[in-house]
């Protein structure tokens, strides 16, 4: 079949120009094409194609402005992510360990995995206490704030952390990047496991481990949440095993799958 060839490289093509096109503009986004320019020079398209196919993927969501110049996925796509998540086998083979983890700490459970700037929570199992933190599978979170946030942020390739980083207060409203936000990636890069009191919302506390797939890369995020009360500096350590166990399970489950 013939390819739409763009200076970034070949786009398979379906004989519907429109369609082939504005994939090939989301592919070079995925490729790290950031600002109105990066994405020109990728696709090889004329300023005008680029122009119009861009502003119509931001009316339709799929981009989001991100400053003056700068785009990135935007959120009807990673809605559309979510839904295809939940299909996907990482779900379905983190599932009895995220079960596992609630029951044996007693706290709400989370799976979440990077998407562009945010983070994506692709299950959650609650915790049966009657004072309890629920985050809704599909819900899109900040990276910033949390340990999720920061797990992901400590994991993901470099090149991706620094953009991430660089954008973040470009963002409409800007989000401020914590001062101490280095020093607890490298912190949760070095032990294997951070954890967060009050940081995404008041009063609630969590402990997060990354869960990488066969080659070493992010795969995804675990954590367990709770109320401060509960989750407070001493029990975060206690319970950081367990939740680093937890994420040895979902690898190995990925693992058997492969």
């Amino acid at each position: 079949m013939a390819s739409v060839a763009g200076r970034g490289g070949a786009t398979r093509s379906t004989g519907v120009g429109v369609l082939d096109r504005s994939v090939a503009i989301l592919e070079a986004v995925e490729r790290g094409a950031r600002t109105f320019t990066d994405i020109y020079e990728a696709t090889g398209y004329t300023r005008s194609t680029t122009h119009r196919l861009v502003a119509s993927l931001e009316q339709h969501g799929f981009l989001t402005s991100i400053g003056p110049h700068g785009y990135t996925f935007g959120p009807r796509l990673l809605r559309f992510g979510t839904t295809a998540m939940r299909d996907l086998p990482l779900r379905d083979l983190a599932r009895p360990a995220l079960v596992r983890l609630a029951e044996l700490t007693g706290e709400s459970a989370q799976l979440y995995v990077l998407a562009g700037d945010r983070r994506i929570c692709v299950d959650a199992v609650e915790s049966t206490n009657e004072l309890r933190t629920i985050v809704a599978p599909g819900a899109v979170l900040p990276l910033m704030t949390g340990s999720g946030g920061t797990i992901l942020l400590a994991f993901c390739p470099r090149p991706e952390l620094e953009w991430i980083l660089r954008h973040a207060a470009e963002r409409t409203p800007p989000e401020p990047v914590p001062e101490q936000l280095t020093h607890r990636i490298a912190t949760a890069r070095r032990r294997g496991w951070t954890h967060s009191i009050g940081e995404r919302e008041e009063g609630v506390a969590s402990v997060s481990a990354p869960v990488l797939d066969g080659s070493g890369g992010l795969a995804a995020a675990v954590s367990v949440s709770g109320p401060d009360r509960r989750l407070g500096r001493s029990a975060a350590a206690r319970l950081a095993p367990t939740v680093v166990t937890a994420a040895r399970e979902i690898e190995r489950a990925l693992g058997n799958r492969a």
